[in-house]
């Protein structure tokens, strides 16, 4: 039997960073980068919110990438391990551009908070709106943006989970359909929290929230071996992402346990052989505020 690895929540967004690079759509990144550079052509620094920041890979990856110069950063999370995380990689303060602030704290308390409200020029929810109930949240989340600013939401999922090679066509079929079912049924708290097709979802959600989609394109994740080696710690992200399944599926009336134990000790083995290649279909936005609609 495959063994198993650890699983570590902050070590997987460690993984998935070289992943999401391969993935953001550029072209919606330009975008994002010419409407901020507009924003700040009279020098005056932006107010940016990042939500669900995990361990600030966003934030620096906005530094690396050039987007920011000059920028008051709250980095927002509500998971205590993630926030040291960003306090280890990033530290607080001034640096590399950014004034950072980091804060744990949940983004709909936070979103309450009267100073909060129309205070940011760029909100930024980075691989993490699909796991809210996106038509609810989304005008509680744009009301902490100003009028005319910039939203910037990314690796949206968009219905599709690929495995190569392939195994058994049928069972794969079954577990991505469970798999994307349980994205839909999933519940929080008491409340709706996921959607396995936000990514075309949002071409009518955010419209009707009062945002103008200004760019939008493909996000894929696709994740391959090069001579029966992944890059970097990508070996580690596609065993968490088995990890996800499993933890998911595991006892489901529909699954005979003996098979879906058997499909996943395979796909362990395609990873240990760099044989396994991983593709999950999202998509970016960019959009401008035009209204925030209580």
């Amino acid at each position: 039997m495959t063994q198993t690895l650890p699983f570590s929540f902050p070590r997987y967004l460690a993984a998935k960073k070289s992943v999401d690079d391969r993935a953001l759509n550029r072209l919606v990144w330009q975008r994002l980068a010419d409407e901020v550079a507009a924003q700040t052509s009279g020098g005056q620094p932006l107010d940016v919110l990042e939500i669900g920041a995990g361990i600030g890979t966003m934030a620096e990856r906005v530094v690396a990438w050039g987007l920011l110069e000059q920028a008051r950063y709250t980095a927002l999370d509500n998971e205590a391990e993630n926030v040291a995380a960003i306090r280890a990689r990033l530290g607080t303060g001034r640096g590399a551009g950014l004034d950072l602030a980091v804060e744990q704290a949940d983004v709909f308390d936070f979103a309450r908070r009267p100073h909060n409200q129309a205070r940011y020029d760029l909100l930024i929810a980075h691989a993490v709106l699909d796991l809210f109930d996106v038509p609810a949240a989304l005008p509680r989340l744009l009301r902490m943006v100003k009028p005319d600013g910039l939203c910037y939401f990314t690796i949206n999922f968009d219905g599709a989970t690929i495995f190569e090679p392939v195994i058994d066509a049928g069972l794969d079929a079954q577990i991505e359909a469970l798999y994307h079912r349980s994205m839909d049924e999933r519940i929080t708290d008491g409340q709706p929290s996921g959607d396995s097709r936000t990514g075309r979802h949002l071409f009518h959600l955010l419209p009707a929230a009062g945002v103008e989609i200004l760019a939008a394109g493909s996000s894929d994740w696709v994740v391959f071996g090069s001579a029966g080696v992944y890059p970097q710690d990508e070996a580690y992200f596609l065993h968490c992402i088995l990890h996800f399944i499993e933890s998911t599926l595991r006892g489901h009336p529909e699954l005979d346990p003996e098979i879906f134990s058997d499909w996943l000790s395979t796909r362990r083995q395609q990873i240990g052989s760099g044989e396994l290649v991983y593709i999950a279909h999202q998509t970016d936005f960019v959009g401008r505020i035009c209204q925030n609609d209580d």
